[in-house]
């Protein structure tokens, strides 16, 4: 009896979890990167983009196959995008992963094909996830990509699952580091699609950056220390993140991105969160 009732409740929470996704998806009237790019965004690389493939110019992964031994304490997480193929998300849970970020979208056009089932069933599994937006800055507005991410994944709701939206602004894997763009464009745009996020979400959007990326690009802002959780890519420090100029403290930080958890295929960027439990869950419910 009680295994039935347990399937029953699994069944409804998931055909709960798909209407809520199949309705923000609805929203934009699309579930495929159909549009073409615009000039700084070759076809071929539009749907590369994925947490830290611009950090990797800048820094080395400090050992292959991170050790277990040497994890940071604290709530640990991963971030996935369709590269890391179908994840067993009931086995990361069963690791010990309390949370994940999933790849949403790119740009104004390009949805992550493997995000749907990434995010619902990361759900059913209890990990408190959220989605992430791989930023093309020279292709469109802040607010037209904020606009696309909020419509097709990057929405938030007060589920005790859901963390807010993420922008990941990192170094041009396609070209020239900052996309061309001048400190004050970038430190613009950045605030462009903060802006329109919050408008739409209610939420504001974490920052996912490296120190070097952030320190050339905007100069070491300091706009968006008031605004915006930090989560920090640093590959290279064991003791604690270098965190970018323009900010004092981090939420997140990416450690490596060659690490293993069970019901990921090969190598996954691991994370840890800042906190307790207790704070994620108040950082998920906007506590």
């Amino acid at each position: 009896m009680q295994s039935s009732i347990r399937t029953r409740t699994r069944r409804a929470a998931r055909v709960a979890a798909t209407a809520v996704l199949a309705a923000m998806l609805a929203v934009a009237g699309q579930t495929a990167a159909t549009s073409q790019p615009d000039e700084d965004v070759a076809g071929d690389d539009l749907g590369e983009g994925q947490m830290g493939v611009g950090v990797r110019g800048e820094q080395q992964p400090r050992a292959a196959g991170f050790s277990a031994t040497a994890t940071p304490s604290g709530p640990q997480g991963i971030d996935v995008s369709h590269w890391q193929g179908d994840v067993d998300w009931q086995s990361v849970r069963d690791a010990g992963i309390e949370f994940a970020w999933i790849k949403a979208t790119e740009a104004d056009s390009y949805t992550d094909p493997q995000f749907a089932d990434n995010y619902i069933e990361a759900h059913e599994a209890g990990v408190i996830r959220g989605a992430y937006h791989f930023a093309r800055p020279a292709q469109s507005s802040g607010a037209a990509q904020a606009s696309f991410f909020a419509s097709n994944g990057g929405a938030w709701s007060a589920d005790d699952l859901t963390l807010p939206g993420v922008l990941d602004i990192e170094a041009n894997p396609s070209g020239e580091q900052c996309y061309d763009m001048t400190q004050s464009q970038l430190r613009n745009w950045i605030l462009d699609f903060h802006t329109t996020y919050k408008e739409l979400t209610g939420r504001d959007a974490i920052i996912y950056t490296s120190p070097s990326f952030w320190r050339d690009c905007t100069g070491g802002w300091d706009g968006m220390a008031s605004r915006s959780p930090l989560w920090v890519a640093n590959w290279i420090d064991a003791d604690g993140p270098n965190i970018p100029p323009g900010f004092s403290v981090w939420t997140a930080w990416q450690y490596t991105s060659t690490g293993s958890v069970a019901g990921v295929s090969g190598d996954v960027d691991r994370n840890v969160f800042n906190g307790t439990r207790e704070r994620l869950l108040a950082l998920a419910n906007n506590g």
